[in-house]
């Protein structure tokens, strides 16, 4: 065999190695979202979510529950009710907003839970009551996702009668249809 002869050889060997690895690392890749659960555990969150390149990422700003007892003293826990109820009014707003952007509990990838004290519970945060109404909305049958998260104690929220304020990230294919009339806290979404 020439020298030539054994260079193209050379070459040819390098390129298809080159291609084949490139072929198993692209099949190790995922193009969907990646969620690593907690090791030995059932708790209904990630223990890391890996979003691969391509995707576009929408901020969720901490939103606060709505009054259930418009009538009841301004600022009370009553007002808003207990933790449970309070996590359940800002999930559900959470998920309309989303669903405005054609997007689901489904798409969060990352939650950050700010708690403040109950009065009724010696000023401790009430972390079961939370997780009551957060299990009603990730890690059922019908929206198995479940974001990474972590969950906090505040010395306070920015009105008194809050207890929960959750804030999020979502990700969605880029690309992804928006609405083309949505808005958002009052301003249009971007077109």
């Amino acid at each position: 065999m020439t020298h030539v002869a054994r260079s193209s050889l050379l070459i040819r060997l390098i390129v298809f190695l080159s291609c084949a690895a490139a072929t198993l690392a692209f099949a190790q890749s995922s193009d969907r979202v990646q969620r690593i659960p907690l090791p030995n555990s059932d708790f209904p969150i990630s223990g890391a979510v890996i979003v691969p390149p391509g995707y576009e990422t929408i901020y969720v700003s901490g939103m606060v529950p709505k009054a259930i007892k418009p009538d009841a003293p301004k600022g009370s826990t009553e007002m808003y009710g207990d933790t449970k109820t309070q996590t359940i009014s800002v999930l559900k707003q959470m998920q309309a907003l989303l669903e405005k952007q054609r997007l689901s509990m489904g798409d969060i990838v990352m939650m950050h839970v700010y708690l403040a004290g109950d009065p009724s519970k010696g000023g401790q945060m009430d972390f079961a009551g939370m997780m009551a109404g957060y299990t009603q909305f990730f890690g059922t049958a019908e929206q198995p996702n479940k974001p990474a998260r972590a969950a906090m104690q505040v010395a306070a929220l920015a009105q008194p009668g809050f207890l929960v304020e959750i804030e999020a990230i979502a990700v969605r294919p880029g690309g992804g249809l928006r609405p083309a009339t949505a808005t958002l806290g009052g301003a249009p979404s971007v077109k």
